[in-house]
């Protein structure tokens, strides 16, 4: 298994810090939000890293050589950072895949390394860490059937009918990642839709009948990093759990 960490964006709204830093080379703590996530990859015995760049990605390549200069890295570098989204950076990162499995993950989020371990060892190939809270408008939201199977993943799904947030950790089968990639494809080539999110694409997969199923998360600390009053917060709760 490989693991993908998406990382390319300029994430403006943490601005000031990220004029001259990218968004996961931010201290939550002592540690960067990179440098905890490779740990949580390290703990779960994963090695072998795709990371698609973008914004100020020297620094990133310097940190993990500085860091981490014992695993295999491969970096993917997205040249259209400031125009594109998540998408178009997965997409850039199939090549480096060769058929492996996929643990895909966004690098905004801090969380818990048994999540990863929850994904792994729930018996579904395809799945995505869920977190149960109440959700609003601006969350990637997810209905899924009594099965945990998804139905529809995105914005615009209902609170109503959300089980929940897709808090953007995911993992593919070898299998699935031809058809994952082939809408992606579709999106990006053909269409030029570049600026949207992944997720469109794995409701294509659903749309085709094909199963994700959640894995429900939420007993495990999880953030994502959107503000300095996320990085605030999260540094808080991470020394009362004593991280």
């Amino acid at each position: 298994m490989k693991a993908v960490i998406l990382a390319a964006g300029i994430a403006s709204r943490l601005r000031p810090l990220t004029n001259n830093t990218p968004k996961c080379l931010l201290k939550v703590g002592s540690k960067s939000i990179l440098e905890l996530t490779i740990e949580n990859l390290i703990a779960n015995r994963i090695s072998d890293i795709v990371i698609v760049t973008g914004y100020l990605d020297s620094m990133i390549v310097d940190f993990m050589n500085e860091k981490f200069p014992y695993l295999k890295i491969t970096y993917c570098h997205n040249e259209l950072y400031a125009s594109t989204n998540n998408i178009y950076s997965l997409w850039l990162a199939y090549e480096s895949l060769a058929g492996d499995d996929m643990l895909l993950m966004d690098s905004d989020i801090v969380f818990d390394k048994e999540i990863i371990a929850k994904l792994l060892n729930s018996g579904f190939k395809n799945c995505l860490a869920l977190k149960k809270h109440n959700v609003s408008d601006e969350e990637i939201k997810v209905k899924a059937d009594n099965h945990g199977r998804i139905l529809e993943i995105s914005k615009e799904v209902k609170p109503e009918e959300a089980e929940g947030e897709s808090i953007g950790i995911e993992i593919f089968s070898g299998n699935l990642l031809t058809e994952l990639f082939s809408a992606i494809k579709h999106k990006v080539v053909k269409e030029k839709k570049v600026n949207i999110f992944y997720e469109a694409a794995f409701q294509e997969l659903i749309d085709n009948n094909h199963d994700i199923f959640i894995v429900d998360v939420t007993e495990h600390f999880c953030m994502e990093i959107d503000t300095a009053a996320d990085l605030q917060l999260a540094g808080e709760l991470m020394d009362k759990q004593g991280k």
